[in-house]
C-alpha cells in the first residue's frame, strides 16, 4: 500500500510540475510573440499548441524508447485528443456571459476539421495495421511519411489562413510585458520546457508501474491517467486565455494541440525499433480516435450553429454531448482494455 501511496503522489508531482510550466510557457510565448512581432493568432495556433504539446513527445519517445510501452505511447497521444477537446466543455462552463460557442471565431473550424482528417486516418491505419494488411518501411509504417506530410499541408493552409483573415484573427494591443527583455522570455520559456520534458521522461515509469499496482491495462492508464496529466500544460493555458477574454486563442490552441498530437504518433513510431508502431499495440485505441472525430465533429458543429442556450444555465447542449462521449469512451476502455 506504501507503494501504491508513492506512486501516487509521483503522479500528483507530475501534474503540479507540468500545470506550474504549461502557465509559464504560454506566458512566455506571449511575451515572444509581443517583442518579435510575431502574431499572437498564429502563437495560439501553432507555437502555444506545440510548446503545450511537449508532455505528449516527451512521454511517448520515453515510452516507446526506454519503457517499451507503446499502448502507453499511443494511448496517450489519442485519450490527450480526447481530453482537450473535454477542455472545451469546461471553458463552456467558465465563460458565464454566453455561450462560448457564440464568442469563438468559425474560422477556428478549418483546424477542427483538420483534426478530424488527422486523427480518423490515424485510427483507420491502427486498424488496418493490426490486422496485417499495410506494408511498412523497414521499422515504420507506411502511414508515418502521410501523416507528417499531412501535418505539414495543414500547417501551411491555416498559416495562409491567418494571414488573409489578419485583421479579424488578430487583435492589436499595447505592449503588455514592457519589463521583460526577448531574452529573458526565451531564457524563461527554455527553462519551463525542460521542467516539462524532464516530467513527461519520467511519466510512463510511473504509469506503467501504477497499472500493474492497481491491476489496470496500460492501454486505459495511457488513455485517461497520462492523458490527463501531459494535458494539465492545455488546461493551464487554456483557462488563463479564458480569464483574459482571448476565447480563440483559448479554443485554437486545443485544436492546434490535437494537430500536433497526431504528429507526435509518426515521431513515436521513427524511433520505435522493434517495428510498426501501430502493430503491437491495442486496437481499443481507435475507439479514443473515433470518439476525438466524433467529438470534433460536434465542435465544428458548436462553432457554426452557435447555440446560445444553456441546460439548466450550465452549458450548452454541444458540451454535454461532448461530455457524454468522453465518458463513453473512458468506460470502455476500462471495460474493454487489453
Amino acid at each position: 500500500m506504501q507503494n501504491l501511496f508513492v506512486i501516487w503522489c509521483a503522479l500528483a508531482a507530475s501534474l503540479a510540475v507540468i500545470a506550474v510550466a504549461g502557465v509559464k510557457l504560454s506566458r512566455y510565448g506571449d511575451i515572444i510573440a509581443e517583442k518579435s512581432g510575431l502574431s499572437r493568432g498564429w502563437v495560439g495556433l501553432v507555437l502555444l499548441a506545440t510548446v503545450t504539446s511537449l508532455p505528449e513527445l516527451a512521454t511517448g519517445l520515453s515510452a516507446v524508447t526506454i519503457a517499451m510501452t507503446p499502448d502507453i505511447a499511443v494511448g496517450d497521444i489519442l485519450g490527450s485528443c480526447v481530453f482537450n477537446l473535454l477542455i472545451i466543455v469546461l471553458l463552456d462552463f467558465l465563460y458565464r456571459k454566453e455561450s462560448i460557442y457564440t464568442r469563438a471565431r468559425q474560422g477556428n473550424v478549418l483546424s477542427a476539421s483538420y483534426g478530424i482528417a488527422l486523427i480518423g486516418f490515424a485510427g483507420f491505419n491502427l486498424l488496418l495495421d493490426r490486422s496485417g494488411v499495410l506494408p511498412s518501411l523497414g521499422h515504420v509504417g507506411f502511414y508515418t511519411p502521410v501523416i507528417l506530410l499531412l501535418y505539414l499541408l495543414a500547417m501551411r493552409s491555416l498559416y495562409r489562413y491567418e494571414q488573409a483573415q489578419v485583421s479579424e484573427y488578430v487583435e492589436d494591443r499595447v505592449e503588455q510585458y514592457p519589463d521583460v527583455s526577448l531574452k529573458q522570455a526565451v531564457q524563461g520559456y527554455l527553462v519551463a520546457a525542460v521542467a516539462v520534458v524532464a516530467v513527461g521522461i519520467w511519466l510512463p515509469f510511473i504509469a506503467k508501474d501504477l497499472a500493474t499496482a492497481m491491476a489496470w491495462e496500460q492501454s486505459f492508464v495511457g488513455t485517461l491517467l497520462v492523458a490527463a496529466i501531459t494535458s494539465a500544460p492545455e488546461v493551464a493555458v487554456t483557462v488563463a486565455a479564458l480569464r483574459m477574454g482571448a476565447v480563440d486563442l483559448a479554443i485554437g490552441n486545443l485544436f492546434g494541440s490535437n494537430l500536433f498530437n497526431i504528429a507526435i504518433l509518426a515521431i513515436d513510431d521513427l524511433v520505435y525499433l522493434p517495428g510498426p508502431l501501430f502493430a503491437d499495440v491495442s486496437t481499443v485505441h481507435a475507439a479514443s480516435a473515433f470518439s476525438a472525430m466524433m467529438m470534433s465533429g460536434l465542435a465544428v458543429v458548436g462553432l457554426v450553429l452557435r447555440p446560445a442556450s444553456r441546460i439548466f444555465r450550465t452549458v450548452s447542449w454541444i458540451s454535454l454531448l461532448l461530455l457524454i462521449i468522453y465518458l463513453i469512451n473512458a468506460l470502455f476502455l476500462y471495460l474493454y482494455g487489453r
